[in-house]
């Protein structure tokens, strides 16, 4: 098609859009459903975004009669209208009295309501096959009395509270980023306690999540990555659920070990968990816990091998705990993010204490997680920070290795 021919099809496009957009709201103005109802293709989309998604005839016509039977003076008045091809902009005002029938299951109240909002009409061969409406529905529901006026004292009474919420489920939640070493931020959170570390290190302009703790923390952990610049992915230190909960919630890529897709993206590893190995309480409650903490499966985008670089870190494969656990390390300053390689609290009681072998409940490979310790060892950290509670200083080599021939 030469660009000439493509020029006077989209003229005749946006002729005919523009003809199918008069008609139908000019039946919208005159009340007339019939005639809207006319102007669709069976089988197209009405989608009023976060209230109504219907299709056409039957969908369509029972959406304008639950509009004009409410409001038995409803009326629209087209402020301006754009077209391109074959979609019509349409930005409208509306006006309208509640004294019919019931409205989305509220009872009329004779409220007077005044909105705009905007259709985008397509249009094909003659007929709308689509329609994608916007309307501020906060403005509707305050018009109509389900939320006081804007401003008003019952209105700052309402936020008041909602904020007071907020502050207290967040402060519960996690708490503020602390910063561990240069370019480097930890949250902890989680019930109980605020035990589950999750890491935040700088990656451009943003910061990248190591390990996205549990369910609870997902918006703590999204507003600390906003004051930080963003988050621009998540590496799965593992993909246990105290570890990948919040990362479903996050809209980011997920990143993961190769040995840790499979259980990143199903079960999170509990296809290995031996609860018979916890003492009576644990048995019980473990497994309620879990669920608990849990976002469900993420889909991993991209995975990682010992030796990667990232984020100015690099990537070192400690399996044992899970199959594909692995840290990161910074030769720099020797500093070392490692999720589960080992404990520093006993998950049964949550008391915190030395540097022990991940607990064997939980744990792919005792033997083969003991001897990733020795592996952390030997690089001689100056920091060492775990996926719970406290970090290893001083003496971490020694702390580590007698971790490893003790516990």
């Amino acid at each position: 098609m030469t660009d000439s021919t493509s020029a006077v099809s989209g003229a005749i496009d946006a002729a005919v859009t523009t003809k199918v957009a008069k008609t139908y709201f000019d039946a919208l103005i005159a009340r007339d459903v019939d005639a809207a109802v006319a102007c669709w293709r069976p089988g197209g989309r009405e989608n009023v975004r976060g209230q109504v998604d219907v299709t056409a005839p039957d969908g369509v016509r029972a959406f304008l009669s639950g509009i004009f039977e409410p409001f038995p003076d409803f009326h629209f008045n087209v402020v301006e209208v754009t077209v391109e091809d074959d979609r019509a902009a349409v930005r409208w005002e509306a006006t309208g009295t509640f004294t019919g029938g019931t409205f989305q299951g509220i009872e009329p109240n004779g409220a007077k309501i005044e909105l705009e909002g905007v259709d985008v009409l397509i249009v094909r061969d003659g007929l709308i096959v689509e329609n994608n409406a916007f309307a501020d529905s906060m403005t509707i529901a305050r018009q109509l009395g389900l939320l006081p006026p804007d401003g008003s004292k019952i209105d700052a009474g309402m936020k008041s509270a909602f904020n007071g919420r907020t502050k207290l489920m967040a402060k519960l939640a996690a708490s503020e980023p602390e910063q561990i070493a240069e370019d480097a931020w930890v949250i902890r959170g989680g019930f109980p306690g605020k035990v589950m570390n999750v890491y935040f290190v700088r990656d451009g302009d943003g910061v990248m999540l190591f390990d996205a703790g549990v369910k609870a923390m997902g918006t703590a952990i999204a507003i600390a990555g906003a004051q930080l610049g963003g988050i621009t992915r998540v590496l799965l230190g593992h993909s246990h659920a105290d570890h990948r909960g919040s990362a479903p919630q996050l809209g980011v890529e997920v990143l993961c070990h190769a040995d840790e897709v499979t259980d990143a993206e199903g079960d999170g590893g509990t296809h290995y968990f031996d609860f018979s190995k916890l003492n009576v309480l644990g048995r019980t409650l473990m497994p309620k816990m879990l669920v608990g903490w849990d976002g469900g499966p993420v889909k991993i985008s991209e995975t990682i091998a010992e030796g990667d670089e990232i984020a100015g870190f690099k990537v070192i494969h400690l399996p044992g705990h899970a199959p594909g656990l692995i840290g990161l390390w910074r030769e720099s300053d020797r500093l070392a993010l490692v999720s589960d390689c080992f404990y520093t609290l006993d998950p049964q009681t949550g008391f915190k204490g030395h540097a022990r072998v991940p607990h064997v409940a939980f744990n792919w490979d005792t033997e083969v997680a003991r001897q990733s310790i020795l592996k952390l060892a030997a690089l001689e950290p100056a920091a060492a920070w775990a996926g719970h509670a406290e970090p290893l200083t001083g003496d971490v080599r020694g702390q580590l290795e007698t971790a490893a021939a003790t516990t």
